[in-house]
């Protein structure tokens, strides 16, 4: 699997993957022109867009209608080094469900692969020039 993530002046990046394009930019006050969503905001929505999908797919199994359903997320960020800190998940689902199936769907919610993603870090390897660009002298 793989994506790119390319400059596009500023402080804009397009991320392709596929057939599909997300644009990142900073905000306005941090330089940007604010065209698309912070690498944080697109980390911190896809956690919540990841447990949205895992959520919905236990109301399809369960017969529980996916209508109204939402996931918000709020984060803090901490230093040394720094990250986002803490993430709080709401998930919003305006039918009624038996405590039985509150708790597997909440086991499902932390399930989701995005947050055991980050749960279990994975290895990051950094290269520079990993496309058999030459340096320079």
């Amino acid at each position: 699997m793989k994506l790119t993530a390319t400059f596009h002046g500023g402080t804009r990046y397009d991320i392709v993957s596929g057939q599909h394009r997300v644009i990142t930019d900073q905000p306005v006050e941090d330089g940007g022109r604010d065209a698309g969503m912070s690498p944080v905001e697109l980390f911190v929505g896809s956690v919540a867009s990841c447990i949205a999908y895992f959520v919905g797919q236990f109301c399809v199994r369960h017969g529980i209608s996916r209508d109204g359903l939402a996931v918000d997320a709020e984060w803090t960020m901490a230093e040394r080094p720094h990250r986002v800190g803490r993430i709080e998940i709401g998930i919003h689902l305006p039918h009624r469900i038996t405590i039985e199936q509150r708790e597997r769907l909440l086991k499902v919610a932390h399930g989701c692969t995005v947050h055991q993603s980050i749960a279990v870090a994975p290895n990051i390897g950094i290269t520079l020039n990993p496309r058999s660009h030459q340096e320079e002298p």
